[in-house]
């Protein structure tokens, strides 16, 4: 039995999709029952559980051997650091006597440790957490999630503009979340003992104003790209929702990837899906 965490999100969904269309059993965790209806309507086995509830995460888990290890996105309005540390500990702390052979986890490039960096530093910390405990794991690094664009849709229909704290020629890896889905599927079909770490990212670089593009064509229409001055991305931010905490955040996690190169150990996976597939496939599942 495969257990996938986070199975109602992007990723999750996609891990779970293909294991379910390879015959697998599965198991999707969720702490609300109002979305778990796709699921019980292909037959996938429902755990209703709060991944803060060590015990209840924990005997959820008894009932797998396999596991999809997403540390669930904090809410923008809160302190996304400390939330998402508590909840990564949290899991962590289930897994001791869980009897779960394998983890695919997923973190992200250029984790690293530090503090107030957001992702970048929590799921470092997470790949270190996990590291300790005797459960052989396999880490996976996605590149920049493309359904980060998704947010932007709307501004794009309606005035054809995007927003990005990245300058408009900056590339940077994307992967989409389908493929970074089905590539972590497969991890979790191999042997307990083959482990390693990841990257995966889509077949190109693409800049904001590549993403741009993308709408322009997906929407048959002119599209502008507008850049937020690093100085202000923390009031941006604010400004569409964000804690200050989790403004800050974003912003130093965004400062860092801009300032730093990305550092790629271990093997280096390409998806298939273009920024131009992804941005087509969004508007028309919108249309």
């Amino acid at each position: 039995m495969h257990i996938v965490l986070g199975a109602t999100g992007h990723v999750g969904s996609a891990v779970a999709e293909t294991l379910l269309g390879e015959g697998e059993n599965v198991t999707v965790v969720t702490r609300d029952e109002g979305k778990s209806k796709h699921w019980k309507d292909k037959g996938v086995q429902i755990a209703i559980a709060d991944v803060h509830d060590v015990n209840t995460l924990r005997a959820v888990l008894q009932g797998g051997k396999r596991l999809f290890l997403l540390n669930p996105p904090a809410l923008p309005d809160t302190d996304t650091v400390a939330e998402e540390r508590k909840s990564m500990l949290s899991i962590v702390s289930a897994l001791a006597g869980s009897g779960i052979e394998k983890i695919v986890a997923l973190s992200t490039y250029g984790a690293q440790a530090g503090d107030g960096i957001g992702d970048l530093g929590v799921l470092y910390e997470m790949e270190q957490e996990l590291a300790k405990i005797n459960i052989p794991t396999t880490v996976v690094r996605a590149a920049y999630y493309m359904s980060n664009w998704d947010g932007f849709l709307e501004s794009a229909q309606k005035d054809g503009q995007i927003f990005t704290l990245y300058p408009a020629d900056f590339k940077l890896p994307m992967v989409s979340p389908g493929n970074m889905g089905q590539f972590a599927a497969q991890l979790l079909k191999e042997p307990i003992e083959k482990t390693g770490l990841y990257h995966i990212e889509g077949p190109a670089w693409y800049s904001p104003g590549e993403v741009a593009d993308a709408f322009s064509k997906a929407l048959g229409k002119k599209m502008e790209t507008i850049v937020i001055p690093r100085e202000e991305w923390v009031s941006a931010l604010t400004n569409m929702g964000f804690s200050q905490k989790a403004g800050k955040s974003m912003a130093a996690m965004t400062a860092v990837t801009l300032d730093e190169k990305y550092e790629v150990t271990g093997e280096r996976v390409k998806g298939e899906t273009t920024i131009n597939d992804y941005i087509t496939q969004l508007v028309r599942a919108t249309g």
